[in-house]
């Protein structure tokens, strides 16, 4: 039996999953958890599961999923499965170098999400199609040279948020986030934060 432990703060989202998963005989849910701060929490507690399928956005000013594996993997605990609506590279990037068994997006199909938790179970490495063709697409695409964490601040940068909100969401202080927001103007040859935005999207390194 697999044992899965749920991460989303919507419990619409957290009852469909569970009713997906728990059709399969060989997947039991055994929590449900509205924060990442609880997922950690409940590693660190050494409370037992096999898989954790986690939301990658909690909120602003809540610890997000990417932070929450890198801590969960720290900590040696279960592998994390983000599935999340998010699909920017920023998002991706920053979730797989922080440990992330795998990456799905909600709208995979019943048997992806079923097939992806197994694998996850078991070792290996679950990336969904869409996933999948976002990271070939940025390892074909010349001139792309941001990295996992000035993506993501550009990608904060370009829901609206200030320096001192992403500095809050991602646990940086805010001269770090100026410093990566430097190497992102110097990198794609912007001289503001609307000017890098749109060079990035331009170039598929966001949506």
């Amino acid at each position: 039996m697999i044992d899965v432990v749920l991460a989303d703060d919507h419990p619409v989202v957290r009852a469909g999953l569970r009713a997906v998963l728990e059709t399969e005989p060989d997947v039991r849910v055994v929590a449900e958890l509205g924060t990442a701060e609880e997922l950690v929490a409940r590693v660190l507690r050494r409370d037992p599961a096999d898989v954790l399928l986690v939301d990658l956005r909690f909120g602003e000013g809540r610890l997000g999923g990417a932070e929450a594996t890198r801590q969960i993997v720290a900590a040696g605990g279960p592998p994390v499965l983000i599935l999340t609506t998010y699909d920017s590279d920023a998002d991706i990037l920053s979730a797989i170098e922080a440990g992330a068994a795998g990456y799905l997006l909600k709208d995979a199909p019943t048997a992806e999400l079923v097939g992806a938790v197994r694998a996850s179970a078991a070792g290996g490495v679950a990336l969904g199609p869409a996933v999948q063709r976002r990271l070939l697409g940025r390892v074909r695409a010349p001139g792309v040279s941001l990295t996992a964490r000035e993506l993501e601040v550009l990608g904060l940068v370009a829901e609206g948020r200030s320096n001192e909100a992403i500095a809050r969401e991602l646990f940086l202080s805010v001269a770090t986030v100026k410093s990566h927001l430097a190497h992102v103007y110097d990198k794609l040859g912007a001289g503001s934060r609307t000017a890098a935005v749109a060079t990035a999207r331009r170039r598929g390194m966001l949506r």
